[in-house]
């Protein structure tokens, strides 16, 4: 990859702080979006909008880890459009988003019809895109049987099919 700068979203969080690091251990410039304006970071925040046009400002891929399972629609879905606005204006040459395996085949769970919206904005936007789905993460699947066995009794839905990842080696694949 030959970016001048690459803009990662999410960059404290599970996923987008490994990106980080491998980008930066890669020889690349690499700037985390950050609400909190820390040093190394590039201030912005997708829930408003506020600094996103200065966060992209001379970046050429951004890679967009950002997330919320709580704020879904004003992160995942507004924010995303936001930031695709930004990213239009600046001229980003990449859009890179990571989604989940079998979004467009479970209707049902709305974290998934949200990350289905987001791939078909992306889809939809003049940007050029990558969108990489992998399975649900060790430390979310560890958390998700652990909250299922705080009762007497673990319930576990009926041919609920698991096929966790490393986070780790998605970090990999994006980078």
């Amino acid at each position: 990859m030959n970016a001048s700068e690459i803009l990662v979203t999410g960059g404290s969080g599970s996923l987008g702080s490994r990106v980080v690091n491998r980008l930066r251990d890669a020889g690349h410039e690499v700037r985390a979006l950050s609400r909190s304006g820390r040093p190394g970071t590039a201030r912005g925040d997708l829930m408003t909008g506020e600094g996103l046009d200065e966060a992209v400002e001379g970046v050429d891929v951004i890679v967009h880890c950002a997330s919320s399972p709580t704020k879904t629609r004003q992160i995942d879905v507004e924010g995303t459009k936001r930031l695709l606005k930004a990213a239009n204006r600046a001229g980003i040459s990449n859009f890179v988003f990571t989604s989940i395996v079998g979004v467009d085949r479970n209707p049902y769970y709305p974290y998934f019809r949200m990350k289905l919206e987001v791939e078909q904005m992306i889809e939809g936007s003049p940007v050029p895109w990558t969108i990489l789905r992998a399975t649900q993460f060790h430390e979310f699947m560890l958390r998700f049987v652990q909250l299922l066995g705080r009762g007497p009794v673990a319930l576990a839905p009926k041919e609920f099919l698991l096929q966790p990842i490393d986070v780790g080696e998605v970090a990999d694949r994006l980078m």
